[in-house]
């Protein structure tokens, strides 16, 4: 204290602009007193210059206070800034501003518009930067009037005003606005660009941001994360990736954000070795391993299809957070590893962890598949009556999920009719499921009437109609279920099959002939046949939903994409390491048979994802048993 209170009273300082003999003695110790507090790094100092002030009677400077109502803010005593601005007569705008712009900084928006309304009582016209910070806290609404009242006082054309205006229509989802501001500004600043391409990535129009991305002459790492995390946000991990290289192309270097949209993309498209590569790219170039990271890297490697690595991530997070654990909750649940998974939350229970909705999904998801009815029905009702968490429509999905797997057809239609909240068409679509699987025409037929006469049919409840017909033999129905869904022009979503060689991602579709190695691949699917002959393999052409002969059937089935993707696998990768295969649909019984039948012939473990969760195919079996 006696140094802080010696630097303020000191008489001279060669940096003032005035002679110490000419200046008064109070603007000298003023000065420096400004300049102590524009240096001051933490609130223990600039208590000190405070105190001081006050010793020297200079507590009541305006300047000196308006100064300290900042810095208090920014170094986040709030409280304290408040008590200054209260005990100042008569504040102006630029005391009006600190204080609101203080209040938005620390998300307290309804106290911040609580100031301006009060500002404009006292009759203080607000200023550029009244109207920048204010904005920063506003909803679409608020924005709107606040619009208006920049028009007002003439600060509509401001640049930063009118970012900010941008910034309320595009964070609202009003396009139209925040691009009849955007085409209005004569000089469109990277802040501005960078938001309009946030506003058409963030409302599904990532096309036309990327049109305003590639004229960017300069582009600063928040706009490339933009765009990279749009793609991402939007189920385009191709275009994430290859935004990514051209990112790298271009030495920028990626931050956190970027890491984590990128890691995300990997998993969806089950780039595993490009999501090592990342992993090695943050150990060596000092990307802090922050929770959130590491986690992002245990999703990753799950979904990946490489558990192993997965699990040596998660047991080196230190301060596991309720994230983390449910991220390997969900990893275990989506391999089938079902007790893994339920032991994982038990142990997150014991360290005091409290359970989310989002953990309650990975375990129901990891009773389903592991056909254990009696611990799904505990934990959903455990849910409420236990941890206070209202069952979503996810959790009913997979309960849903759960009992019609079993078998438990009449159940699993009794939860879905007595849901406390609408059941959707992934929920019919679960149960439409659970009917086909289990034969029960006459409630699948009930199901799917209900479904179409509503508006909640989907292709999905078509196709599982269309197949519970085929596997009963009544092709008459199955050719007007056809007929409808042309008629309406719903389109079942083709197969795709991905897998990722030499860190690149080939994909596949049924029939595919665009590959440029076509040829070996078709050479590769005859021998792969003449094995499975050999080993008494019979195609399952009942899944095929046509009234066509058994030669054209075996036809369609013998080009299905996991097939195409596996072929390749074994003409590209070497003897004996594991195939890794991506599909975007459910895998059909006969790939699943024949997958299970080329990890025996060939002693290569083949992992297949598909919707649903992962298959590990090893020496002629499946992790999941047959149960699906």
């Amino acid at each position: 204290m006696s140094s802080t209170v010696h630097f303020l009273t000191t008489t001279h300082n060669p940096s003032l602009p005035f002679s110490p003999a000419t200046a008064p003695r109070h603007l000298l110790r003023a000065d420096r007193a400004l300049f102590l507090i524009e240096k001051s790094k933490t609130i223990n100092q600039l208590l000190q210059i405070h105190a001081a002030l006050v010793r020297n009677g200079l507590e009541h400077h305006p300047m000196l206070n308006f100064k300290l109502l900042r810095s208090y803010s920014s170094l986040g005593r709030l409280d304290y800034s408040r008590v200054l601005f209260d005990r100042t007569h008569d504040p102006n705008v630029f005391f009006w501003t600190a204080i609101i712009h203080g209040h938005t900084v620390h998300g307290l928006h309804q106290q911040a518009f609580l100031l301006y309304s009060q500002m404009l009582t006292y009759g203080v016209e607000p200023n550029a930067f009244t109207f920048s910070s204010i904005l920063k806290a506003c909803s679409i609404e608020p924005g709107r009037a606040l619009h208006s009242h920049a028009l007002k006082f003439r600060f509509d054309s401001d640049a930063y005003v009118r970012t900010a205006l941008l910034c309320v229509y595009a964070r609202g989802g009003d396009v139209v606005s925040a691009r009849r501001l955007f085409d209005t500004m004569p000089d469109k600043s990277l802040v501005s660009l960078t938001a309009m391409i946030t506003c058409y990535a963030k409302h599904g129009d990532v096309d036309g941001a990327r049109l305003l991305f590639d004229r960017l002459e300069v582009r600063d790492i928040v706009c490339w994360n933009v765009m990279i995390d749009g793609y991402t946000q939007h189920g385009r991990p191709n275009e994430t990736l290859g935004l990514f290289r051209q990112m790298m192309s271009s030495n920028v270097k990626p931050d956190e954000v970027t890491i984590l949209s990128v890691l995300s993309a990997c998993g969806q498209l089950g780039a595993l070795e490009l999501g090592r590569w990342l992993h090695s790219y943050i150990k060596n170039n000092g990307i802090p391993f922050s929770v959130s990271v590491r986690s992002a890297l245990v999703d990753m490697y799950c979904k990946c299809g490489s558990l192993e690595d997965a699990q040596l991530v998660f047991d080196r997070i230190i301060n596991k957070d309720v994230v983390a654990w449910n991220t390997m909750i969900v990893g275990y649940s989506m391999h089938g590893l079902s007790q893994d998974a339920l032991e994982l939350f038990s142990r997150m229970c014991a360290m005091g962890i409290h359970p989310t909705d989002i953990t309650f999904i990975g375990i129901l998801s990891a009773c389903s598949h592991g056909g254990l009815v009696l611990e799904g029905r505990a934990f959903f009702h455990s849910m409420k009556e236990k941890y206070g968490i209202e069952p979503r429509i996810e959790h009913y999905g997979c309960m849903v999920d759960l009992l019609g797997r079993a078998g438990l057809l009449d159940e699993a239609y009794e939860l879905v009719q007595n849901m406390a909240i609408e059941p959707d068409s992934v929920i019919w679509g679960t149960l439409l499921g659970a009917c086909r699987l289990h034969g029960n025409i006459n409630l699948g037929e009930n199901i799917a009437e209900f479904v179409i006469a509503n508006g909640l049919a989907n292709a999905g409840t078509y196709i599982l109609l269309a197949n519970t017909y085929a596997a009963a033999g009544n092709w008459n129905a199955v050719a007007k279920i056809r007929t409808a869904m042309k008629d309406i022009g719903v389109l079942k979503e083709p197969g795709c099959s991905s897998i990722e060689v030499h860190n690149k991602v080939h994909e596949f579709f049924a029939g595919d002939m665009k590959h440029l190695k076509s040829k070996q691949i078709y050479l590769m699917l005859e021998e792969m046949n003449g094995w499975l002959k050999a080993h008494g393999y019979t195609p399952q052409t009942d899944i095929v939903l046509q009234d066509i002969g058994e030669a054209e059937k075996e036809k369609i089935i013998a080009v299905h994409s996991e097939k195409l993707a596996i072929a390749f696998g074994l003409i590209t990768t070497q003897p004996g390491t594991p195939i890794k295969i991506i599909k975007n649909v459910r895998v059909c019984t006969d790939c699943h048979t024949v997958t299970k039948l080329i990890s025996k012939i060939t002693g290569r473990k083949i992992i297949v994802r598909d919707r649903n969760r992962f298959h590990h195919f090893v020496d002629g079996s499946c992790s999941c048993g047959g149960y699906w």
